[in-house]
């Protein structure tokens, strides 16, 4: 684009030169004011995962193993991006492979929500549906057969278990909520899906200052619904998780963990997803124990918006 004046053609230079890649990252910190009548001095920010273009956390990760594959030549033209993923991540992987140009299938248990089923098929995603009633591992287990099919046609990143999952959280995350905390953090809170935003952002934390506490949530039953995230007693634990990372492991309930959602949104007009509820109950069980001061960090892997059918937020 171009403006006149006399005698000659001016370039506009405001015009930015940034893709759909260039926008993940970079995410806000949230001020929360659910639990300042018991804890008027603790103050607690949620990093806002859903202000990625992909609307989650996993818009880093899949960036990062997309990345490491290109350089690497694993991921070459003519190959077709496979991987299993409980909605996120596949939405993540739809946008990507759009904008770059590679084909993406996935396979899905059969009750994620509409809206995670539509998204990634906005994006041209294949999606491949699992038996709803064997979860996420399901859906690892039979994305494993489809690529010993027909290993030439495939890549796999395999979220569970490649490592630039947690190194975009080391890089990117927990970079930002260091610089966005002005160093202050003294707490930072993370469900446990593949594990990677935990572990790569506590341990970045760490190198920090050792004295930030990691504490990392999971539900606390099998047969729970809170979608995203692993009961690791029952399920298949992804070769990236290190549990020694944290300095207490919490396992929580469904219900609590929607009540507390439902609530954010009626009394501060912030939508968030499953495994956001699962963080904040983290957050009550500090205050409930006399944690009064300090700086909490939990992560806000999604929106709410993408659960509206399951019936997160009432109706369904």
């Amino acid at each position: 684009m171009a403006r006149s004046s006399p005698g000659r053609l001016e370039i506009v230079p405001s015009l930015p030169d940034r893709g759909v890649l260039d926008l993940i990252g970079n995410t806000p910190l949230l001020r929360l004011r659910l639990f300042e009548e018991s804890a008027p001095r603790l103050r607690v920010y949620a990093k806002a995962e859903f202000a990625n273009p992909g609307g989650s956390v996993k818009d880093r990760p899949a960036l990062w193993m997309l990345r490491e594959a290109l350089r690497s030549g694993e991921l070459s033209p003519g190959k077709t991006i496979l991987d299993s993923t409980s909605g996120n991540t596949g939405v993540a992987y739809a946008l990507l492979g759009a904008a770059l140009g590679y084909p993406v299938t996935l396979v899905v248990p059969a009750n994620v929500t509409e809206e995670r089923k539509q998204l990634m098929s906005a994006y041209g995603a294949e999606l491949v549906l699992s038996d709803p009633q064997e979860g996420s591992d399901g859906a690892i287990l039979l994305c494993r057969e489809l690529r010993a099919q027909d290993p030439e046609r495939y890549f796999c990143p395999d979220q569970y278990n490649n490592p630039a999952n947690w190194q975009a959280h080391y890089h990117t995350t927990a970079n930002e909520i260091w610089d966005q905390t002005d160093g202050e953090v003294t707490h930072f809170l993370a469900g446990l899906g593949t594990s990677g935003t935990f572990v790569g952002t506590i341990r970045r934390l760490k190198e920090l200052n050792p004295d930030v506490v990691g504490i990392s949530l999971e539900p606390d039953d099998s047969f729970h619904g809170l979608e995203g995230l692993k009961h690791m007693a029952s399920a298949i634990v992804p070769g990236i998780y290190d549990p020694s990372l944290a300095d207490r492991h919490l396992l929580g309930p469904t219900g609590e963990s929607y009540d507390l959602v439902r609530r954010l949104a009626r009394q501060e007009g912030v939508m968030a997803g499953h495994s956001s509820g699962l963080a904040l109950w983290g957050v009550s069980q500090l205050v409930g124990e006399g944690l009064r001061e300090g700086v909490v960090v939990v992560i806000f892997a999604d929106g709410g918006g993408r659960y509206l059918s399951g019936g997160l937020y009432g109706g369904g």
